[in-house]
């Protein structure tokens, strides 16, 4: 649940800073977030989700 949150937080971040930006103008921006809605309701969000842990799990292993 930590790490969906942390990348929630990290996308929405990134989505405001483009916004704001200029180089991301309302449209897609709307479209960019319901894409994101709509596909965590697909089948394929569990796969996702998959993928994104073990990313994670990856570069915790990091150790520098």
């Amino acid at each position: 649940m930590a790490i969906s949150l942390s990348v929630v937080v990290l996308l929405a971040v990134i989505l405001v800073v483009l916004f704001r930006s200029g180089s991301l103008k309302g449209g897609p921006a709307i479209v960019a977030i319901l894409f994101g809605f709509f596909l965590a309701s697909t089948n394929i969000a569990p796969s996702v989700n998959r993928f994104l842990n073990s990313i994670a799990e990856t570069v915790n292993q990091i150790r520098f």
